[in-house]
């Protein structure tokens, strides 16, 4: 090896440790935003590090959780769903109705209510990948399906009366841990998704599929199948997360809650799984669910604020958060490239 050589293998490896431990903090940055909300918020409320706190902030989360598998696993396709907050909406009220209009005991009305729901993230799927029309169009268009079925079939009506099983899923305790049951099946359904994105060759393959549709079919990925069962699993979790809701509200509302789409969305962004497909995990999301809830409690126990203020400022805290994270990703490098 030449004397000219030998400094330019020494400054490739000098700038390729460099990358590997500017990539690592970059990943880590939803940790830091969290880390930064934690002490802000023990430094200005007296009341904010306490067991109960954190036990609110899991429980505000876990529905937000089941919203949030599906989603992530939907964006690290490339492709985005607008209608899981209708579609979580639809099941509850199906689920509701068959228990209390036709008297189907349980686990039949919770089993009819995901079953449409995955039937309807079979169709986004089935519109996106094999009639090409854009999710963001086919999963908008389900939305209004999904929100226009709830009410036709409830008369906007609320139903008061549903089963037991729904309320323990939904607001059962375990111990001192309020919605004990609820917090269970979001950490389950986490974990779930973590092993299936890490440890399988179906994880593997949604990664390739949103980093390189094109790249992933000429590998031998089936994309079309990849991008049906992503939406097909977020209309599962949506439904899912629609059913434990109306057991932890105690009742089947006609109204849809727009707040979860967009709370869906943002707790798996938050935490730094892209937009654009390929990049991202369900730890990212944990970080993102724990990012949210911290801000929304935080603000809860600062009695200074005022109560119609703190939908502005969440709204404000979580852009600011969320354009740190995007230049703290590397958006630059992805650009340059």
């Amino acid at each position: 090896m030449t004397a000219e050589t030998s400094p330019t293998l020494a400054r490739q490896r000098a700038e390729t440790s460099r990358e590997i431990w500017s990539r690592r903090l970059r990943t880590l940055a939803p940790l830091w935003t969290w880390l930064a909300l934690m002490v802000v918020f023990s430094l200005v409320s007296d009341t904010f590090m306490r067991l109960a706190v954190f036990n609110n902030i899991l429980a505000q989360v876990s529905i937000l959780a089941l919203f949030g598998t599906g989603m992530t696993i939907v964006l690290l396709t490339g492709q985005i769903d607008l209608s899981i907050a209708s579609v979580a909406a639809l099941s509850a009220m199906i689920s509701g109705q068959l228990f209390t209009n036709y008297g189907l005991p349980e686990p039949l009305p919770t089993l009819a209510a995901l079953g449409v729901a995955t039937l309807l993230g079979l169709t986004n799927g089935l519109a996106t990948a094999k009639l090409r029309i854009p999710s963001f169009m086919s999963t908008l268009a389900m939305s209004l399906i999904a929100s226009g079925l709830t009410v036709w079939t409830s008369k906007g009506q609320t139903v008061f009366e549903i089963s037991n099983w729904a309320k323990f899923m939904g607001s059962e305790r375990i111990g001192s841990i309020r919605s004990g049951y609820l917090i269970t099946f979001a950490i389950l359904a986490l974990l779930i998704g973590h092993l299936v994105l890490r440890y399988t060759r179906f994880g593997r393959y949604i990664y390739m599929t949103g980093a390189s549709p094109v790249a992933a079919r000429l590998a031998g990925v089936n994309t079309d199948f990849i991008i049906m069962a992503g939406l097909t699993i977020s209309g599962f979790m949506a439904g899912l997360a629609g059913v434990i809701n109306m057991g932890r509200l105690g009742s089947a509302q006609p109204q849809v809650i727009q707040s979860f789409l967009i709370e869906g969305i943002a707790v798996v962004v938050l935490g730094g799984t892209s937009l654009t497909g390929g990049r991202g995990s369900i730890w990212q999301t944990v970080l993102g669910l724990l990012i949210y809830g911290t801000l929304r409690s935080g603000l809860d126990n600062i009695a200074q604020i005022d109560s119609f203020a703190k939908e502005f400022i969440t709204g404000l805290v979580l852009l600011v958060a969320l354009i740190i994270n995007v230049l703290l990703s590397g958006r630059a490098e992805r650009d340059r490239a």
